[in-house]
């Protein structure tokens, strides 16, 4: 882990989520980059006037200073801390900042959304974790010392889920916590009888090289079994791949990954199948 991608809004979920990114680069003597996104008119930027220019410069001096004093944390001792402001609010965008910043990760702080919100809007950690190619911790609460102990991994165990449960063992190994797979048998077209989950689970392991303890739970819905194992086991992080859909995809189809990392109270992070 040597680069951490922290969007600020200067809310008090950008403020958990900056801590927890402090934790986790402090820890791993990783940068930390505070990534504040303007979200200026288009109008403004490309205009050549000087009253624009004007503003344009006033905007970013102010968000200059406010970043900088949001910046000015005790528990960012001994973290080096890159800052960046971006004119547009574009969610893909945050993806592209952490990519050319070679980043691990991007840790995200939401409130979540819920009702028409949630289907017309959805929150910006939902787009961003839409967008992102880089695996998303998103944080809902206030959190001194993050050091989670257990996680558990979440997939169909699917061969598209390879890549992603690669990286959920990188990140688990880098929180030092035991991660724990689990599947989610659901009524319905999608149930499974235990002999052909038992062969999901073989054929899984063959793929991956060794031989792993899934857990199985029954439940009416993926996110609702996914958050409920969460809680009966203990966990303190949920990981979960997402297939990332956009526009008339994402608006039929859905995303699990986003729903449980919209409506779990515990810590989840993302990853892109």
């Amino acid at each position: 882990m040597e680069n951490i991608v922290v969007p600020i809004d200067f809310s008090t979920q950008s403020e958990y989520a900056f801590k927890v990114a402090a934790s986790i680069a402090k820890k791993n003597n990783a940068n930390l980059y505070a990534l504040h996104m303007l979200e200026l008119n288009e109008a403004l930027i490309s205009s050549q006037g000087n009253f624009h220019s004007e503003q344009m410069v006033f905007y970013m001096k102010l968000a200059e200073k406010r970043l900088k004093e949001f910046l000015d944390k005790p528990y960012l001792k001994d973290v080096k801390v890159v800052p960046i402001i971006k004119h547009f609010k574009v969610f893909s965008e945050i993806s592209t900042v952490a990519k050319e910043h070679n980043a691990d990760l991007i840790v995200m702080g939401s409130h979540g959304s819920e009702g028409l919100k949630e289907i017309f809007v959805g929150s910006n950690t939902q787009k961003v974790v839409r967008h992102s190619d880089i695996p998303v911790l998103v944080i809902k609460d206030d959190i001194d010392d993050f050091d989670p102990q257990q996680m558990v991994f979440a997939c169909d165990l699917k061969e598209e889920n390879i890549h992603a449960f690669q990286r959920a063992k990188y990140i688990a190994a880098i929180f030092s916590a035991e991660l724990r797979l689990v599947y989610v048998n659901t009524p319905g077209d999608a149930f499974l009888s235990t002999t052909e989950i038992q062969e999901k689970i073989v054929t899984f392991c063959d793929i991956v090289g060794f031989d792993l303890l899934v857990a199985v739970h029954n439940d009416y819905s993926v996110e609702n079994g996914v958050l409920s194992f969460g809680a009966e086991s203990k966990a303190d992080i949920i990981g979960i791949p997402t297939h990332g859909r956009k526009g008339l995809s994402h608006f039929l189809l859905g995303s699990i990954g986003e729903d449980v990392a919209n409506h779990s109270k515990l810590p989840v992070v993302t990853f892109k199948i």
